[in-house]
């Protein structure tokens, strides 16, 4: 090794401590346990050990296919995050947007701590905030409607309300930090295009549709890229416990994890919980890549890879 390469190496030294925590951290809890997909293709016996458990092939995964309920799980699955994608993106950017007209910056910091503070809420806290509202006897809207002299609503025995009331309750959670990323990328768009439309002479929605609104595409692009691999996920807490896991609400909040979790429970069987997680991530992985050739098709600029 040369005298140059030693040099390069010992500037890069710091560089390779800053990153080794990490990769350390993504080392052992994301990459490792990757070794564990060999038990989806077995039926695991603990008394055996994974390894040495039989193989079953792909009949695990037959359990995803042959259920009866199996349409319903995925169709509520890819609906519903469909609809997040879409009412998440559009509110987060109407957020970032009206964060970016505010110029007080202490009125910015206050606007973005509100926005961010549901996103640390625990979905357990969320789930008791929604009965506080939702609940037969002691809601906050059933109370309103008695008061009112109106029929109240049993909403934990209603599915009907519930494709809203989650779409409602995801966005409030998520779209604040989604609002953050796109604020960044608003402050970081030149303001001498603003001034030269002012000049110009255009207004104030001028400029947001035709500066602010094209500049976020890529920004939009990538989170949506993102956002689409994990479209056979569902936020388990979400659906689970918001709804209280209610029986007579199971048609309308029964996804693929809920539904992979409720088997579990019921019937014990790892692998089978193993394969649908090994389904849903190469499923993942091909909607990434699909959506990603078409951006590169559509506008090669925009494609993550």
């Amino acid at each position: 090794m040369n005298s140059k390469k030693k040099k390069m190496l010992k500037r890069a030294i710091p560089l390779y401590i800053m990153v080794a925590p990490g990769f350390i951290y993504l080392l052992i809890n994301n990459y490792i346990p990757m070794l564990g997909i060999v038990i989806a293709f077995k039926n695991l016996n603990f008394s055996k050990g994974i390894l040495k458990s039989d193989w079953a092939g792909l009949s695990n995964f037959e359990y995803l296919f042959k259920a009866p309920d199996a349409f319903l799980i995925t169709r509520n699955t890819i609906l519903y995050n469909v609809a997040f994608i879409v009412v998440n993106t559009v509110v987060a950017i109407v957020i970032a947007i009206i964060l970016s007209e505010i110029r007080s910056k202490m009125k910015v910091k206050i606007f973005q701590s509100c926005v961010l503070i549901p996103s640390l809420i625990s979905i357990i806290i969320v789930s008791y905030l929604a009965y506080a509202f939702l609940s037969g006897r002691t809601g906050f809207i059933n109370g309103s409607l008695a008061a009112a002299g109106k029929d109240t609503i049993s909403f934990y025995t209603e599915p009907k309300y519930w494709p809203a009331i989650l779409i409602f309750i995801n966005c409030w959670k998520g779209a604040g930090y989604s609002s953050i990323i796109y604020l960044a990328a608003i402050l970081g768009i030149d303001q001498e295009m603003y001034e030269a439309a002012e000049i110009d002479g255009a207004t104030r929605w001028n400029k947001i549709r035709f500066i602010t609104l094209p500049m976020l595409k890529s920004t939009v692009i990538t989170l949506t890229l993102m956002n689409v691999g994990r479209i056979f996920y569902s936020d388990f807490g979400l659906f689970y416990q918001v709804p209280m896991n209610s029986g007579a609400l199971i048609n309308a909040t029964n996804t693929i994890d809920t539904y992979v979790y409720r088997g579990l429970i019921e019937l014990g069987d790892i692998s089978m919980s193993s394969a649908a997680c090994v389904y849903q991530s190469l499923v993942g992985f091909v909607l990434v890549l699909t959506a990603n050739w078409v951006t590169k098709k559509l506008s090669s600029e925009n494609a993550l890879f």
